[in-house]
């Protein structure tokens, strides 16, 4: 029996992003309610009224997950939970509730092409057998040359997209920080634990995803590793997810590409990939 889709209580409108105007808020930054130094969802909260009232109607919210904060929490150790520092899954669901209260959508991050080295699936991954499903989460490699055509994006920090793990015993890919290892989307688990993060936020009730770093989700030899039709295949299937089940919710992409090659990630005909895009040149 096919699912009833989910749609935002407050307002059905499956183009709602065409004309949103956006805030972007690092909940850290912005209101410290408990007076800790830092800012937390309690503070988001009390502040947004003040929010509205600027006639914005998106809130999009940089990474709040639990992370080592060595990315500024683009690194991320665990999708399903907020950072303490932060609050509770509860008080983001209280933001959520609250900003549709006052007929505000709420945008947080997918940051699906790598996460911290502290994540409990590259734990797992790096003391599980070679080959196997459970190390194969990430992209593995005995030697550092495979991918050799690939560029650095981090020249000032990093000398390589290997990094060597002693307790693997093999080299891991990352086109970030060598504490952000990539995740394998040749593994059909890790799909399904993607998409499974991804319902559990929409199913809190977020109105859009912010994808992060997509270019580069796929590795394939003798490439460039950015835009492959191989990374195009895998969002679509995250579309045809949000289709199926969330057809009021918006995906954005983060394609650091230029013009020509972030269109690509409309997808073709109707629009099969993100709904929105945006790109640094």
């Amino acid at each position: 029996m096919a699912k009833k889709p989910r749609t935002t209580a407050f307002l059905n409108d499956p183009l709602w992003y065409k004309d949103a105007v956006i805030y972007q808020v690092h909940v850290k930054s912005f209101f410290d309610a408990n007076n800790d130094g830092i800012g937390d969802f309690a503070g988001l909260i009390a502040k947004l009224d003040y929010i509205a009232g600027l006639g914005v109607n998106t809130l999009w919210l940089l990474p709040f997950f639990p992370s080592p904060r060595r990315d500024d929490g683009y690194d991320i150790a665990e999708y399903k939970a907020v950072h303490p520092d932060y609050g509770t899954l509860a008080d983001a669901r209280r933001l959520i509730a609250e900003a549709h209260k006052r007929g505000l959508r709420v945008i947080c991050e997918l940051v699906i092409n790598h996460t911290s080295d502290q994540h409990p699936w590259f734990q797992r991954a790096r003391q599980a057998k070679k080959g196997s499903k459970a190390r194969d989460f990430y992209v593995w490699s005995d030697d550092d040359h495979k991918y050799d055509g690939t560029r650095i994006i981090f020249l000032d920090t990093e000398k390589s997209n290997w990094t060597w793990d002693p307790v693997a015993g093999q080299y891991f890919w990352h086109r970030f920080y060598s504490h952000q290892p990539d995740l394998n989307f040749d593994n059909p688990q890790v799909m399904k634990a993607v998409i499974d993060v991804m319902r559990f936020w929409l199913d809190m009730g977020v109105d859009g995803l912010r994808l992060d770093a997509i270019p580069y989700l796929v590795e394939r030899d003798g490439t460039n590793n950015e835009n492959l039709p191989e990374t195009h295949a895998v969002l679509k299937q995250i579309r045809a997810e949000i289709d199926a089940n969330y057809p009021d919710r918006m995906l954005l992409a983060e394609a650091n590409q230029w013009p020509e090659d972030t269109q690509q990630y409309f997808g073709e005909g109707e629009g099969d990939e993100c709904h929105m895009a945006f790109h640094f040149p």
